[in-house]
């Protein structure tokens, strides 16, 4: 199986999910399942079809988490140094050309994209079009709306 980057803040996000589903969803599931169990007649018992859903759901979930953290290369953006360029984990100040508008990103894997905090996915076409770059460089991204360019301000490693 391939690495996957993220950061070491994803990372622990993961982790954090993970001991959640194993110490609190896996045991309250296998209650459910018991009390529904202890109702008599499984034909038709609603309660526990329902809680059978939800274990299969959690354990999906498990097995998941559990294989993004075995193939997950973690990567401390902070002991990045790239020498100026962007690269995973690289957070970069960014001006669009023909509004001004300055944004902030930090480039993330998958799991920990949230654009609203300013994380995209390093396989965004903003991210792609950000690698390899440098500061004072112009990035042209592929919008929905259209080519926007964006000149990188700063590029820094937090």
């Amino acid at each position: 199986m391939a690495t996957i980057p993220i950061t070491l803040r994803g990372a622990e996000k993961l982790k954090a999910e993970l001991h959640q589903l194993k110490t609190v969803e896996r045991p309250w599931v296998i209650n459910a399942i018991a009390e529904a169990r202890a109702q008599g007649d499984l034909s038709e018992n609603a309660e526990y079809d329902a809680a059978k859903d939800r274990q299969g759901f959690v354990e999906g979930r498990i097995q998941e988490v559990e294989g993004k953290l075995s193939a997950a290369q973690i990567i401390d953006p902070a002991s990045v140094d790239a020498g100026g360029r962007v690269v995973f984990g690289a957070t970069v100040e960014l001006e669009e050309e023909s509004s001004g508008d300055v944004v902030k990103y930090q480039i993330v894997g998958e799991d920990e994209a949230d654009l609203k905090l300013g994380l995209v996915n390093i396989s965004s076409p903003i991210a792609r079009a950000l690698i390899g770059k440098e500061e004072g460089d112009v990035a042209v991204v592929q919008a929905p709306g259209g080519e926007k360019r964006y000149e990188i301000v700063a590029v820094s490693y937090i």
